[in-house]
């Protein structure tokens, strides 16, 4: 029930700014969440943010709206983590074309995208010549959804033992914030 509601918000949400219902770009990003003791048995430790916890997948589209969700253990990679994340994209959404990511996503990926879905893979890279802050092409959509989650006490600490706990609790945030705009 709470899938159904998600959706047709989605939908009002992309009709209000006259795009598609069916995205034709998404953004592809995951965020890895501190959990606790009893967090369940799908823990890992993150090497490169240090974290040990849950890592949480995120397809959204073009307005920073989740497509889909998957939570896994933090020590999971994440071209793995998009491979769970894009088979369950697989026949939902006709006009998908292209796919935005960053860095971590570089490899077999593109290719396995290609080869069997036929959507573009793009890779959007930060330059560390830079020292000062800069925006990311169509990558800051969906690290402004990692924000937007970071103030509900819920998705800014996992307290979860199921994964499926953790990943309907994103659903409620997501309708909320949809019901705001």
């Amino acid at each position: 029930m709470i899938e159904y509601i998600h959706e047709c918000l989605r939908a009002k949400v992309c009709k209000q700014s006259c795009k598609e219902v069916s995205p034709s770009l998404g953004i592809i990003d995951s965020q890895s969440v501190k959990s606790t003791r009893s967090g369940g048995i799908c823990r890992g430790y993150d090497g490169g943010k240090r974290i040990k916890g849950k890592k949480t997948a995120y397809h959204s589209g073009y307005h920073g709206i989740i497509l889909t969700v998957v939570v896994l253990a933090a020590n999971i990679h994440d071209s793995q983590a998009a491979m769970e994340v894009i088979s369950c994209l697989r026949y939902r959404f006709n006009r998908m074309i292209k796919i935005v990511a960053d860095g971590g996503y570089r490899g077999e990926l593109i290719e396995k995208l290609k080869a069997t879905l036929n959507w573009t893979l793009e890779i959007v890279l930060r330059k560390d010549n830079n020292r000062n802050f800069k925006v990311l092409p169509k990558r800051w959509i969906v690290e402004r959804t990692f924000s937007w989650f970071e103030s509900y006490r819920r998705l800014c600490k996992d307290f979860e033992f199921n994964t499926n706990t953790s990943e309907a609790m994103i659903q409620p945030v997501m309708i909320k914030i949809m019901l705001n705009r």
